[in-house]
């Protein structure tokens, strides 16, 4: 499989977070197509939609508005069509204990939401950069863990 660019989407209810993914998003070396949905309700509607483009990464914020994002995960993770998505969960100070219980109930990555612009930055092209990796080589993504 070759393509040419990662779909990817971001669940967050703070615009300024959107931007920042958005601007990050659009300089990286790697090509990526972005949707953003402010609550867990809008994205689980998008990806039931059959018309809907499957992304190959979900950013979601731990804290979203409307169905949360353990919910959401949960959701995904139990739907077939769904089961290339590689889930990253991001949030500010977390107990470890709340981290341990996201990868149980699916998630692949565990972001702590750096508090600069460039953190940000940092992070998410490391995330892009080795999703892109697993997603043009064929590696197998099914255990795929990262805490960042």
């Amino acid at each position: 499989m070759n393509k040419e660019y990662l779909n990817v989407i971001t669940v967050d209810n703070d615009e300024s977070n959107i931007v920042f993914f958005k601007n990050i998003f659009k300089d990286l070396k790697v090509g990526v197509k972005s949707q953003c949905f402010s609550g867990g309700n809008d994205l689980m509607a998008y990806l039931k939609n059959s018309a809907a483009i499957i992304p190959e990464i979900v950013f979601i914020k731990l804290d979203i508005p409307g169905k949360n994002c353990m919910e959401c995960v949960k959701e995904i993770k139990i739907d077939s069509r769904f089961s290339n998505i590689v889930i990253t969960v991001y949030g500010g100070q977390i107990p470890e204990s709340e981290i341990e219980e996201i990868f149980i109930n699916g998630a692949n990555i565990f972001m702590r939401k750096p508090e600069t612009y460039d953190g940000l930055k940092k992070s998410l092209t490391e995330v892009i950069t080795i999703n892109w990796q697993y997603h043009s080589s064929g590696l197998n993504k099914d255990n795929f863990i990262m805490k960042v």
